[in-house]
Order: structure tokens, then sequence, then C-alpha cells
């Protein structure tokens, strides 16, 4: 399933629920449909930029890199599959912090699920 950000302020974002579950969770807002309003804003943002702090302190798991060789040869190679690559969170959640900066800037809310 997909998720749309909207705002005033920016163009529409899509992503993956899958994905837009963690940033919404760290905002403690509901997954299905929501809105950040523009006094949240600047929490919001700040909470997002910490957690991507965080990711950017830690690199992949253990679990993630047996899960990239189990789906690969020992010397790497693989003839169905073409070498993963990870997206980071600090990646995926980019264009929704750009969003809450432009919302910030023009004291606009984010929604989504609308």
């Amino acid at each position: 399933m997909l998720i749309t950000f909207k705002s005033k302020a920016a163009t529409e974002i899509t992503m993956y629920k899958e994905h837009a579950q963690r940033i919404l969770d760290l905002l403690q807002k509901d997954v299905e449909r929501g809105i950040i309003t523009a006094p949240e804003l600047p929490q919001a943002i700040l909470k997002i930029e910490a957690a991507v702090a965080e990711s950017r302190a830690h690199p992949a798991s253990e679990e993630v890199s047996r899960d990239i060789h189990a789906h690969h040869g020992d010397d790497g190679d693989d003839n169905e599959h073409e070498a993963p690559e990870p997206v980071s969170f600090a990646t995926r959640v980019f264009p929704v912090l750009e969003m809450l900066h432009a919302a910030q800037k023009m004291q606009r809310e984010v929604m989504w699920g609308v």
C-alpha cells in the first residue's frame, strides 16, 4: 500500500506504507490518515533529524547482511538477481523532511490519507 504526503508548501510525496510507518511512529501519528499541524512542525523536524543522526551512527545490522548473503552465492554472483543496494533511513526520510521544512517556512500543515 502507498501513502501520499501532501502539503500546500511542497510537491506530493508517495512512499510505501511500511517505510512511512517508521517516520509516523516517530511522530506518534497514525499511518492511515493524519496531519502534522504548523505548530507541531518544529518538534516533528527535531525528532526526525535525531532519528537520522542515530541511524547514521549505526551501520547496517548483521541480520541485514545475513539476508543479503542468503540470496547470493559465496562469491557474490547471482545470475537471477542484481546485487541489492540497501536504502538507509536517512535517504528514505529526506523528501519528507524537506517537505516538513518547507511547510514550517510557509506555516502550512502536512497531511496524508486524505
